[in-house]
């Protein structure tokens, strides 16, 4: 495949001023990749066409519940004669537009956006399906490995039924040595009443690229639990978009991640609340060392409509050493009354003074920096579904950390 470039990449919905080059990220794809859609399943595939009949079904029941619904737009023709035309940036007249459409699916958006989705879906091809039918309890693991000169895609349709719960593990991993390009593009559905937990681990070693690209869609009192690790690859690109459409929907996003040597890690989310009561809470929490960099954008978006919603968001970042570089944009976007939204972010770096008390005791800056990036690597294993995902994290600290398969048995046996 040739190269390519992939553009405004997990964009802000509301651009911020554009020298802080915050508003989105280009993607370049390096080339000689072949395409891939290699990648393991534990469980059978589910009904072929799943969501989209999950969104049509959707889409009938939110008609017939909100029947004679008619949006409230931002302004009116004979406002904007009166003054003289509109001042709505190109957001708002946007939301307008999609809004007044009331068709769930065109408002259903990607993480990443149309450029990068259109690509991951290019590569992976047809979408495999994974299913919890009504009322029952299903949970399935995916592994996906990084092929040396290959772009290895997962394409994932994940379906919850009305009642439902469905927990799905994904692991992302080089366990043999190449450079290449992974990534996953999944399609999320949470029927009312339904309980969704997605934990994805990435261990990538640095010579790769990843791309994780996910959309949401909730129903009636729909619990979403998105657990998102990031610990290798030079490059990670992570993008989450999502419908809390259903009365009383929440989605958790947590994410945790870890920077070291020059890898440029981008994070963006976007959640927008339509159904009343609903709630999210974008929780992050990472180290950054070495000379890397991370950007994060955050999106709380209220629609008109979705009274009584709350929404959260936190960044929490630990800077080790003074290469480093971060990027924080925590964000609300209110155009509702009675909501209610949250937002900020905790930088900081290790004091002059404790890098003195490591020093007398022993620890050179090196030293040091391990310290922090082997506390990272501990808390993901610890944290793993999986015997397969403790495996990724165990090979992947071996290479940052010296001795750190073996630190972590030593723990493990003390614990025992």
């Amino acid at each position: 495949m040739e190269a390519r470039t992939l553009n405004n990449v997990s964009a802000m919905p509301a651009p911020t001023w554009h020298w802080l080059h915050m508003n989105d990220a280009t993607v370049e794809v390096p080339e000689g990749l072949d395409a891939a859609s290699d990648f393991a399943i534990d469980v059978a595939e589910g009904t072929a066409g799943a969501f989209d009949a999950a969104m049509a079904a959707a889409q009938e029941a939110w008609d017939a519940e909100h029947e004679g619904y008619e949006y409230q737009r931002n302004y009116t023709d004979e406002q904007a004669e009166k003054l003289g035309g509109t001042s709505l940036s190109a957001y708002q007249q946007g939301v307008d537009e999609v809004e007044a459409s009331k068709d769930l699916a065109r408002m259903f958006d990607m993480g990443m956006g149309g450029d990068a989705t259109a690509y991951l879906r290019e590569v992976a091809g047809t979408a495999r399906v994974i299913e919890a039918k009504r009322g029952e309890h299903a949970s399935a693991s995916v592994r996906i490995a990084g092929l040396d000169g290959h772009a290895n895609v997962a394409a994932l349709d994940i379906v919850a039924a009305a009642d439902s719960e469905l927990d799905v593990c994904i692991t992302v991993d080089s366990p043999t040595p190449g450079t290449g390009l992974t990534g996953s593009t999944i399609r999320v559905f949470a029927g009312d009443n339904a309980k969704v937990t997605i934990t994805r681990v990435q261990t990538l070693d640095d010579s790769w690229i990843d791309l994780d690209d996910m959309g949401l869609f909730l129903g009636n009192q729909a619990d979403v639990q998105i657990n998102q690790t990031v610990l290798g690859a030079g490059k990670t690109y992570t993008g989450l978009a999502g419908d809390l459409r259903g009365t009383a929907a929440n989605a958790n996003v947590v994410t945790r991640y870890l920077g070291h040597g020059d890898q440029k890690i981008d994070f963006n989310y976007t959640l927008r609340h339509h159904g009343r009561k609903t709630t999210c809470d974008l929780y992050a929490n990472g180290v950054l060392a070495g000379t890397s960099t991370k950007t994060l954008r955050g999106t709380i978006d209220l629609i008109r409509g979705a009274k009584g919603a709350e929404g959260k968001e936190t960044d929490n970042v630990l800077l080790v050493d003074e290469g480093v570089h971060n990027k924080t944009v925590p964000t609300i976007l209110c155009n509702e009354d009675d909501v209610m939204g949250n937002h900020g972010a905790t930088i900081g770096h290790i004091r002059k003074e404790q890098m003195f008390y490591m020093a007398s005791r022993g620890l050179s800056q090196k030293q040091a920096e391990a310290m922090f990036v082997s506390a990272s690597l501990e808390d993901a294993y610890i944290e793993a579904p999986n015997d397969a995902t403790r495996e990724a994290v165990v090979r992947l600290g071996n290479k940052l950390v010296d001795g750190f398969g073996e630190l972590v048995e030593d723990n493990e046996e003390e614990l025992a």
